[in-house]
């Protein structure tokens, strides 16, 4: 049976060696690999100036531009009447490309992943979340929305999936902590909107003894971040190999002030690492067991680290009654909707 064809579009920095190509989210390889299976997929993509080593893309239909011109021109190029289209997160390259697309009658889905409004307060506190809301308004009129959680859709009709990255190993030689001292993790890139500057500068005021490990996917950070509290490790290896690394330690910090379905938070858990949060992202927190909210000062974040090394073992079995969506469940979601829905 003949594939349908799906182009996807995104957003994020590639980066092309003269041989293969490298992305620092890993939804940009795990969705279209993912997709793959039942797609001929066409993966559009920014050219990164950085050396971005992360995570291989293992696609043979790979295009990526320098400018935005050259990106549209090259979307335009490949209009199918057959070809349906898949947007991930809206910018303002994306929304271009989605108006265009609109214009020439094409299917076209858009993937939520985080909540636009919240992040764009981060590029400009009042004129941010204003473009944001232009570009989504016109963008839901006519799109098909998928969203990783209900209340990023904004009232306006579309389908929900599970973003996950984790598989039965996830769940498999599950390693017991060592409890002797505080050991913090945090995974995830150093931007600012992530809260790991804010939770550094916290971090100065806690008194206890403590190790944090940021885990950072780009190559390239301000050493100064690293003193004999803080150490920054560079990952290029497999994703499923960091499970050892979550495994050497204790408790796991989200920072951020935004996120969508944040991954690092199953895979904490699914590792029955308990894992503390801050207020402004208290939603991902739903009904699972084994994350807790605090308050974004020293005394409460310590209070919060205190309550879980003195209450472990309990923690960690309330951890297990946890239901978790898989990789595979989400890209079967992804599949189905994108394959019902008709050309128009």
């Amino acid at each position: 049976m003949k594939k349908e064809n799906l182009a996807i579009i995104s957003n994020e920095k590639t980066q092309f060696d003269g041989k293969n190509y490298f992305c620092d989210n890993i939804d940009m390889k795990s969705i279209p690999e993912g997709l793959s299976k039942d797609f001929e997929i066409e993966l559009f993509v920014r050219k990164s100036k950085l050396l971005r080593t992360s995570h291989k893309i293992n696609l043979n239909n790979i295009v990526i531009s320098t400018g935005i011109i050259a990106y549209i021109l090259k979307v335009l190029k490949t209009i199918n009447l057959n070809k349906k289209y898949l947007i991930i997160s809206l910018s303002p390259y994306s929304f271009i490309i989605c108006l265009l697309l609109f214009l020439l009658r094409k299917k076209v889905f858009v993937y939520l992943r985080s909540d636009g409004y919240q992040e764009y307060k981060y590029y400009s506190k009042y004129f941010g979340p204003i473009i944001y809301h232009f570009m989504f308004t016109l963008v839901s009129w006519k799109s098909e929305l998928i969203a990783c959680r209900s209340h990023l859709l904004k009232g306006k009709k579309g389908e929900i999936v599970s973003p996950s990255q984790i598989n039965e190993n996830w769940f498999d030689n599950r390693k017991s902590p060592d409890l002797s001292k505080i050991k913090l993790l945090y995974v995830g890139r150093i931007r600012v909107e992530k809260g790991i500057f804010s939770l550094l500068q916290i971090l100065k005021k806690v008194k206890l003894d403590f190790t944090i490990t940021i885990i950072n996917p780009e190559k390239f950070y301000d050493k100064k971040l690293e003193n004999e509290k803080v150490n920054v490790v560079h990952f290029e290896k497999n994703h499923e190999s960091i499970m050892e690394i979550y495994d050497q330690h204790n408790i796991f910090v989200l920072p951020s002030y935004t996120e969508g379905h944040p991954q690092v938070l199953d895979e904490s858990l699914s590792r029955l690492r308990p894992v503390i949060i801050f207020p402004e992202i208290s939603y991902v927190k739903r009904n699972k067991e084994g994350v807790l909210v605090a308050e974004r000062n020293s005394e409460s974040l310590s209070n919060k680290i205190n309550f879980i090394m003195n209450n472990y073992k309990n923690i960690q079995e309330k951890i297990t009654n946890n239901k978790f969506p898989t990789k595979k469940l989400f890209l079967n979601e992804m599949t189905k909707i994108i394959m019902e829905k008709k050309y128009e």
